[in-house]
């Protein structure tokens, strides 16, 4: 294996919308760095030694703003909101007006819609070597939403190979809200080709199915003899390939898991992803009521990654947690709406081992 090398911290410098980007670098005392720039509040790289004790850069990205802002597929390791995941024709109603979020994925809005906090260059706050907190202010009527929104991300990493991301975010008005990180994760390393073999366990009774247009139909399926059941591990790609109509929606898998009814105040744990191959195990602990298991169905092998080896499809997958999609128009799902002057809080957890 290739000894690894940190992004360029130069090939990050630059100006966007008359700010500066930068990348800042994490490490704790157990060999674990992570690399993130505030453009998007992203992820860049996530180094975790394998059971061989050797580096391994588990969370797919590119060595510069250059390339990010050039790449085929715009969110990796990006914070996601202020709507992850699709709203329908771009739209819902709220105290009796109906607001209309730009459409970029067809009719429908997806990901907080073609300006998202992905596209934004946050502010931040270095803490000290193992944390850093991203700030940023949406102005009311961005991509179409009401309400002055701050929101504050914040990524710790901790010497028990953990990296916390805690989100918090307030409004001057009625508002929804669905934060989530779109990390693409590959555990034998990015660039190192599929992850068909990587064993995923997902603790969920029921999923969401979705139409052809991957919206929520509005039920619930129970997972209990499908494709869709992970609650023992079993490889990613056990049973992709059926001739099954929810995967055929989604190209494969992109559908939320039904983790709990609501959010809690603690993390629970929700979903763990095991490369054999590396040793490397991640954990996934939520306080949201759902996780988005994609399967990197839409990786169209046009991207070069910090490798230099194309990102195809299912080269990666990704644990979002979060709210269901399409939220703010389903009425049986848990609400998304953030009433003005309260506090939205979210947490997630990537939680490393290894298993030799």
């Amino acid at each position: 294996m290739d000894s690894y090398q940190l992004p360029s911290l130069e090939n990050f410098k630059t100006k966007l919308n008359d700010k500066q980007t930068s990348l800042i670098v994490l490490k704790n005392n157990r060999g674990m760095e992570v690399a993130l720039t505030n453009y998007g509040a992203r992820i860049v790289s996530l180094l975790v030694p394998n059971k061989a004790g050797t580096p391994v850069d588990v969370v797919l990205g590119f060595k510069s703003i250059a390339d990010y802002l050039s790449a085929d597929e715009i969110y990796h390791g990006a914070t996601i909101g202020r709507f992850a995941n699709r709203i329908k024709n771009g739209s819902f109603e709220l105290n009796g007006k109906t607001y209309h979020i730009t459409p970029n994925d067809g009719s429908n809005a997806l990901h907080g819609g073609k300006q998202g906090f992905h596209n934004q260059i946050w502010d931040d706050n270095v803490h000290n070597a193992s944390a850093v907190t991203f700030y940023y202010s949406s102005p009311d009527g961005e991509e179409g939403f009401p309400g002055n929104l701050t929101v504050s991300v914040n990524y710790t990493l901790t010497d028990d190979n953990e990296l916390k991301i805690s989100y918090q975010a307030q409004s001057d008005a009625d508002t929804h809200i669905n934060l989530t990180n779109h990390a693409y994760f590959n555990l034998n390393g990015e660039g190192s080709g599929d992850v068909l073999h990587h064993l995923i366990q997902i603790d969920a009774d029921e999923f969401l199915p979705i139409n052809s247009q991957h919206l929520p139909t509005g039920q619930r399926a129970p997972v209990a003899n499908s494709p869709f059941d992970f609650r023992q591990p079993r490889a990613l790609g056990s049973e992709i390939e059926q001739d099954n109509e929810q995967l055929v929606n989604g190209d494969g898998y992109d559908h939320a898991y039904v983790i709990q009814e609501s959010t809690i105040s603690e993390p629970t744990e929700a979903a763990s992803a095991l490369a054999p191959e590396s040793g490397i195990q991640l954990i996934v602990y939520t306080t949201e009521p759902g996780v988005q298991f994609y399967t990197g169905n839409a990786l169209s092998g046009k991207d070069h990654g910090k490798s230099g080896k194309p990102y195809a499809k299912r080269h990666a997958f990704c644990f979002e947690t979060q709210h269901f999609p399409d939220s703010p128009n389903q009425a049986s799902f848990p609400s998304t709406l953030l009433a003005a002057g309260k506090t939205y809080t979210s947490q997630t957890i990537y939680r490393f081992k290894v298993i030799k």
